[in-house]
């Protein structure tokens, strides 16, 4: 009974290659990690072909439809933060910072950009795959599933937009605020000497 399940054994030959593939996969992965840029590059050129594909075909809107909708769900994640300040409040009141006299806390988003990324990144890659397989491509009258995701597009960022207003919370961290302190001093002490 000590072969059943257990890793008593070498491993399998198939399995050790899919390991170092999985392996080798994830070292390229962390290496474009702080190189945010060129990551975003490459997944435009990516999006582009998709689109393409999708207009000389002239079909799988559907599939279209459903990596927008997916898009959608990963930019709220991004555009939220960690702890949504209305659901969970602490002892003194909000966690974000509300007045200039609060301490600086930077935003930190539900969804990170790298994995905002990758996922972005992955949607259209499967998205891609899918327009191979003809059993996809759904026939649908395209400005119909247009129109409602831009209708729901309007009203998701309508209601992140007045979260972020109502919490006083900016998804990009832009530093902390400077308040005219010390400059304002130094310009009107030196418009004095003239």
């Amino acid at each position: 009974m000590e072969g059943l399940g257990g890793d008593g054994g070498a491993a399998s030959p198939v399995n050790q290659f899919w390991h170092d593939v999985w392996r080798q996969y994830q070292y390229f992965l962390d290496k474009t990690t702080p190189h945010a840029v060129y990551r975003w590059i490459g997944s435009v050129f990516i999006v582009l072909i998709y689109v393409l594909r999708v207009y000389y075909r002239e079909g799988f809107y559907i599939v279209s439809y459903g990596v927008g909708i997916y898009l959608l769900n990963l930019l709220i994640g991004f555009l939220s933060p960690l702890v949504d300040p209305e659901m969970e409040v602490s002892d003194g009141g909000p966690l974000l910072p509300t007045k200039g006299s609060d301490e600086f806390k930077p935003f930190i988003r539900r969804l990170p950009e790298f994995k905002f990324w990758y996922s972005f990144t992955k949607a259209f890659c499967i998205a891609f795959v899918m327009t191979f397989f003809p059993v996809f491509d759904v026939p649908v009258f395209w400005p119909i599933l247009l129109c409602y995701w831009i209708v729901l597009f309007v009203l998701t960022m309508r209601r992140q937009i007045a979260h972020m207003i109502k919490f006083k919370y900016i998804p990009f961290n832009i530093g902390k605020q400077r308040y005219g302190g010390k400059k304002s001093s130094a310009s009107s002490s030196g418009s004095r000497g003239d």
